[in-house]
């Protein structure tokens, strides 16, 4: 057997892949990475399917051991990563030998990192995926996240290609970011003033921000409706409470739910929200679909044309 021992597991480190389709009907949400842009370009540049699974690390505070020869590389938020106590570039694969320790120190900037290496870890999937939801306790090793101790096995890799993307690539992590948004038909339950301090208002990241969704706080915003039949959730959907607290719903987020909406994020601002941390503000911005559509298509294109340096094997 080869792979990491899990010396510190750090804050909050799960295991993920791309995210679990198609058991909404069943109750299960989709799960996967927060950040799935960083998420892509930690397996490209090992040059892993985009889907293999690897570690979605919070905050930081992770140390594991080598007991294998790979290559590894960290992208997504600004955690300092050291191999064997010296300080390495992230976004930028590495040549890992056994008996190796890798530290990935706490966040500077950002929220979230991801860790891969190369074929991926090897975990086996529950419900067509290896994404752990704590909530609901399905995937990783044990349906949590990881502790001390546990083990995650790959398959060793010393002829593998190794990438790293030019620092003018990556993306910058900034607090006070704003955010854009669809509006859906229960707009209709928010009168024009409250629309309007919705979308010219400032809000600020609480400390109950999670894998299920964040929640704001700011100028209040109320529906002409206390709550609605529970319907199916889309990711990114702004729910509206009764204290009038925006909550933007992610990954982890239930599958139904009876709050008022004033809208859904595009996907590509989810990612950049789940990168801030608690006490950064955020605004929102309204677009059209045809906008969004063209924004998705937009950051596709460039993912696809964006070529990595081949730093060899």
């Amino acid at each position: 057997m080869s792979g990491f021992k899990v010396l510190q597991p750090g804050l909050l480190t799960l295991i993920q892949d791309a995210g679990r389709f198609g058991h909404h009907r069943i109750g299960l949400t989709t799960g996967g990475p927060l950040d799935a842009q960083a998420f892509k370009w930690a397996n490209r540049l090992l040059g892993n399917a985009l889907n293999s699974t690897l570690l979605e690390v919070s905050i930081g505070g992770l140390v594991l051991e080598s007991e294998v020869d790979t290559h590894l590389v960290v992208t997504g938020a600004e955690m300092p990563l050291k191999i064997n106590g010296v300080e390495q570039d992230r976004w930028h694969a590495h040549h890992i030998h056994q008996g190796d320790r890798i530290e990935l120190g706490f966040s500077t900037q950002g929220a979230r990192a991801y860790l891969a290496v190369t074929n991926g870890f090897n975990v086996e999937h529950s419900f067509s995926s290896s994404s752990t939801v704590s909530r609901e306790g399905i995937g990783g090793l044990n349906g949590g996240k990881l502790q001390q101790g546990d083990y995650l096995r790959c398959e060793p890799d010393t002829q593998g290609q190794a990438f790293r993307l030019a620092e003018h690539h990556r993306p910058n992590y900034t607090d006070n970011i704003s955010l854009r948004v669809i509006t859906g038909y229960q707009e209709q339950a928010f009168s024009d003033l409250d629309k309007s301090m919705f979308f010219s208002s400032e809000y600020e990241v609480t400390n109950r921000a999670d894998r299920m969704g964040y929640r704001l706080s700011g100028p209040e915003i109320k529906a002409s409706m206390d709550g609605i039949l529970s319907e199916g959730i889309c990711h990114g959907a702004i729910q509206i409470p009764a204290d009038g607290q925006p909550i933007v719903l992610l990954n982890d987020r239930q599958t139904i739910g009876g709050y008022p909406k004033i809208g859904s994020m595009i996907s590509l601002d989810t990612a950049r929200l789940a990168q801030q941390l608690p006490g950064s503000t955020v605004s929102f911005e309204e677009i059209s679909i045809d906008e969004a559509h063209n924004l998705h298509c937009l950051a596709h294109v460039k993912f696809e044309r964006t070529t990595p340096e081949n730093i060899g094997k």
